[in-house]
C-alpha cells in the first residue's frame, strides 16, 4: 500500500503587501507552503507597520570582491535582504580559467542564496598584460551551454565590438543563439559608437559616470545598471534616470569590500534613491522586478505561484530589513544571518618569489613622468606630465607633493621583470600598501612612498599566496587571501574586521580616498581610461597603447 504524501504546511504573513508586478500596495497575508506561493489574500482595512516585498536583486557583483567565496558572501548579503546576484566570475577565471568559473558554481550551490554567474567575455581582459588563463570563443561558447551560466558576462573589449573583432563578436553570437543576454562594459561610449555597440547585442551598462552619457545608452536600447560599490560611486549622478526612464534602470554595486557587505548592500540603495525623491514603486521594481525579468531568473515577485522569495522591512524613510525568505526558509531575522558557514576549498595559482628592493629602482632620464592620477570613487583616471624627484641618479617617490611610486609584479611567472610607475591622488606620507587584488589579471601591485615600504608590503602578500598588506614604520599587517589570492577563507566577520583594520592604516599614513585598497585594485585596469599600469608598464586606454614613463 503507497503512503499518502502529506500536504505541505502552509505558511503565512501579514503586512502592507508592496506589489511591484501590478503596481499597487494594500494590506494583506502572503501564504506560500513547499517552498512557493500560494496566493496573496487582501485585508481590507487592517494597518499593518511592516512592508512585504520581493528580495532585492544585485544586478552585477563580482563576489570575489567582497574576499569571500559565495557561500560565505550570502551569508551577509541575506541580513540586506538580497536574495540573488547576477554574478561575473571573470577575476577568478583570470586566474584559473574555466576551473575558476566551476568552483563558484560549487560553492555557490552550499547556499540557497541565487547566485547567477555568466560566463567571463574577456580572460584576459586585453592581450596587453599577463594573465592566469585564456577563455576563447570556444570555451565561452560550452560555458554558455551550462544551464547554469545566465548569459555573456561585461563585454569589456568595446574596441573588438566596434572594430569587427571575430573573437570577440563569436562569443556575442554564441550567447545570443542560446538566448542569454549579453551585459556590456563601456565607460565613457558615447554617440554613435554607444548606438553601434548596443546594436552589436549588448543589453546593459554598469560603467555610466554621467547622466548625459547613461541617457544616450538608454536611448539605444541599453538597461542601465545604477552603481554604487566601493571603489566605483555612481548613484547620485544617475538617479535621475530612475525618474526619467525607470523602465531602463537597475542597480547593482559591482564591487563591494567585505566592511561595506556587513552593514549594506542593495538596500542602501534602494534607501538612497527613495531619499532622492524616486518612487516607491518604481525603486522597488529596479530592485527587483527588473533584473529578474531582464535576465530571466528563477526569482520570485511576491505572486501567486512564484518561489517564496521575499523581505519584510520597516519604515520607508529607514527601510529596516527585518526578515528575509528564500523559497520560504526564513533565512535572516532581525540583522542576523541564518546561514551556516562553510569551511571553503581553497585553490590558487602563485608562482611568483620575494623582491629586493632594488628591483623597483628606476634610473633617471630626459623629460617628464608620465604620472597616473587616481581619482576618489571612480575607476578612471587622470594623465599628468610631472617633473620627476631624481635622488643618486634615479627618480624615486616625492610624498610632499603626492607623487608616490606603483609597481605591478606577474605573480603567474617567477622572476619577471617588475612594472613601475607613478601615481598621484593615494596621498601616502609614508609606508606603503600592497595586493593580489589587482583587476583584471589579478597580478600584484603596490602603492609606496619608498622602495624599502614597497618590497615589505609585497612579499608579505607573496608569502601568503595573496592578500592584502600594510607596512609602514610603525610595523605591518596582512590580510591572507589563498583562495586564488582573491578571497579569504575565513569568516566573513573577520575578514571585514582586519580589512577595515587595513583601510583605517592606510588613511591614517594620509590616504583621502574613500577606500584606498579597492582604488589601489584598479589601477592595473587597463580597460578603464586613462593611464594605467599592467606588468608590462605603462598603458593608455584612451589611446589604446603602450605610454613610456618619460617623455618630453
Amino acid at each position: 500500500m503507497l503512503a499518502r504524501r502529506m500536504p505541505a504546511r502552509v505558511s503565512s504573513l501579514t503586512g502592507n503587501i508592496v506589489d511591484v508586478v501590478g503596481r499597487r500596495i494594500f494590506p494583506g497575508r502572503v501564504e506560500w507552503a513547499g517552498g512557493r506561493i500560494v496566493r496573496i489574500v487582501p485585508t481590507p482595512g487592517k494597518r499593518y507597520r511592516q512592508q512585504i516585498a520581493p528580495g532585492f536583486v544585485d544586478a552585477h557583483v563580482h563576489i570575489e570582491s567582497s574576499l569571500m567565496p559565495p557561500s560565505e558572501f550570502a551569508r551577509w548579503a541575506v541580513v540586506h535582504g538580497t536574495v540573488a546576484t547576477v554574478s561575473d566570475p571573470h577575476e577568478i577565471a583570470n586566474v584559473l580559467g574555466e576551473a575558476g568559473v566551476r568552483y563558484m558554481l560549487d560553492d555557490a550551490r552550499r547556499s540557497p542564496l541565487k547566485f547567477n554567474f555568466g560566463a567571463p567575455s574577456c580572460v584576459p581582459a586585453t592581450d596587453r598584460e599577463s594573465s592566469g588563463a585564456t577563455l576563447d570563443a570556444k570555451a565561452v561558447a560550452k560555458l554558455l551551454s551550462r544551464r547554469d551560466v545566465y548569459g555573456l558576462s561585461e563585454v569589456m573589449n568595446y574596441p573588438g565590438v566596434l572594430g569587427g573583432d571575430p573573437e570577440v563578436l563569436a562569443k556575442i553570437e554564441a550567447a545570443r543563439r542560446l538566448g542569454k543576454p549579453v551585459d556590456g562594459h563601456a565607460p565613457g561610449l558615447r554617440g554613435a559608437q554607444a548606438r553601434a555597440y548596443a546594436a552589436a547585442g549588448i543589453t546593459t551598462d554598469h560603467e555610466c559616470y554621467t547622466l548625459a552619457e547613461a541617457r544616450e545608452k538608454a536611448a539605444a536600447g541599453m538597461k542601465i545598471l545604477l552603481r554604487e560599490g566601493s571603489g566605483a560611486r555612481n548613484l547620485d549622478a544617475l538617479l535621475p534616470l530612475l525618474r526619467e526612464r525607470p523602465d531602463a534602470c537597475l542597480f547593482c554595486c559591482d564591487d563591494l569590500h567585505p566592511d561595506l557587505l556587513l552593514v549594506r548592500h542593495i538596500d542602501e540603495l534602494v534607501r538612497r534613491a527613495l531619499a532622492a525623491g524616486a518612487d516607491r514603486l518604481d525603486t522597488l521594481a529596479c530592485a527587483s522586478l527588473h533584473p529578474v525579468r531582464h535576465y530571466g531568473l528563477k526569482v520570485g515577485l511576491l505572486q501567486a505561484g512564484d518561489p517564496a522569495d521575499f523581505i519584510v522591512f520597516e519604515g520607508w524613510k529607514t527601510l529596516r530589513v527585518r526578515r528575509t525568505y528564500l523559497d520560504g526558509k526564513l533565512v535572516a531575522r532581525d540583522g542576523r544571518s541564518l546561514l551556516p558557514r562553510h569551511a571553503p576549498k581553497i585553490v590558487n595559482a602563485f608562482k611568483t618569489g620575494a623582491r629586493r628592493p632594488e628591483a623597483f629602482r628606476v634610473a633617471a632620464q630626459p623629460g617628464r613622468l608620465n604620472v597616473m592620477e587616481a581619482l576618489d570613487g571612480q575607476l578612471l583616471t587622470r594623465w599628468k606630465k610631472l617633473k620627476p624627484r631624481v635622488v643618486d641618479g634615479a627618480v624615486v617617490a616625492d610624498p610632499a607633493h603626492d607623487v608616490l611610486k606603483i609597481v605591478v609584479v606577474n605573480r603567474y611567472k617567477a622572476g619577471a621583470p617588475v612594472a613601475v610607475g607613478f601615481v598621484r591622488g593615494f596621498g601616502l606620507r609614508e609606508g606603503a600598501i600592497a595586493s593580489s587584488v589587482a583587476h583584471d589579471s589579478h597580478n600584484l601591485v603596490a602603492v609606496g612612498a619608498d622602495d624599502v615600504s614597497l618590497a615589505t608590503a609585497l612579499n608579505l602578500v607573496i608569502s601568503r599566496r595573496g592578500g592584502l598588506a600594510l607596512a609602514c614604520r610603525a610595523g605591518a599587517q596582512v590580510l591572507p587571501l589563498p583562495i586564488a589570492g582573491l578571497m579569504s577563507d575565513l569568516d566573513g566577520r573577520t575578514v571585514a574586521e582586519t580589512y577595515a583594520q587595513l583601510d583605517r592604516g592606510a588613511k591614517a599614513l594620509g590616504s583621502p580616498l574613500q577606500a584606498p585598497f579597492m582604488t589601489l585594485a584598479f589601477m592595473a585596469l587597463l580597460v578603464i581610461p586613462d593611464l594605467k599600469l599592467s606588468d608590462r608598464g605603462l598603458f593608455s586606454g584612451t589611446k589604446w597603447s603602450e605610454v613610456p614613463l618619460f617623455s618630453e
